[in-house]
């Protein structure tokens, strides 16, 4: 999810001085439309939201945001989550530790870690329904970006993403990497998962 807002995002105009709870190159993004953008951990976002510190804060999805009960404060709920457009879990090791291990554990390793990403997706696609449902009964208002708003912060990270090119060989090396493989993704998801998905969403189960 994109996060949660004390007022209506109509346009990319109110996103100007909005202090906004973000962190990461989304903030970086975000600050080039005018966004006050800062970084406070979990435990301070509800009252900083309720003394008007913030304007307004993404943490991550419904699930764990239910815990937090920023629907209390911020009751309008935005998405889609550009910011965070897929999970992921990340496991760092010295490699040259990793490569002293005996064959057998560095399976274990990578067993271990393929098992706990491919969890934690699956845990979240379980829970976030039902803690949506919960928290839009709960006074949540759910409104999605308007299509202005995307575009603008779409052509913002592209800007940011040219920049940091032009400052690091290596970046730039993986960026072009990247979209080559976004590229073919989209093309594929066109087909298949998006066009299957689109047409379940319509209907009635």
């Amino acid at each position: 999810m994109a996060g949660w807002f004390k007022k209506e995002i109509k346009t990319v105009d109110d996103l100007k001085g909005l202090k906004f709870r973000t962190g990461g190159m989304a903030g970086q993004v975000l600050t080039k439309l005018g966004v006050v953008t800062q970084q406070l951990p979990a435990g301070e976002i509800y009252s900083a939201l309720e003394k008007g510190t913030i304007d307004a804060a993404e943490f991550t999805v419904p699930y764990d945001d239910e815990k937090l009960g920023l629907n209390k404060i911020a009751k309008y709920y935005y998405y889609p989550g550009w910011n965070e457009g897929g999970a992921g879990l990340a496991f760092q090791v010295n490699i040259k530790a990793f490569e002293a291990l005996p064959e057998a554990y560095k399976m274990a390793i990578q067993a271990a870690t393929a098992e706990a990403n491919t969890w934690m997706q699956a845990k979240y696609d379980a829970l976030n329904p039902n803690a949506l449902k919960r928290l839009v009964q709960g006074g949540a208002i759910l409104r999605a970006f308007p299509q202005s708003v995307m575009d603008a912060c779409f052509k913002a990270n592209q800007e940011l993403l040219e920049e940091i090119s032009a400052k690091s060989p290596t970046f730039k090396r993986m960026l072009a990497q990247m979209r080559g493989f976004q590229r073919d993704q989209q093309a594929w998801f066109r087909v298949a998962e998006a066009s299957y998905d689109n047409f379940m969403s319509r209907q009635k189960l």
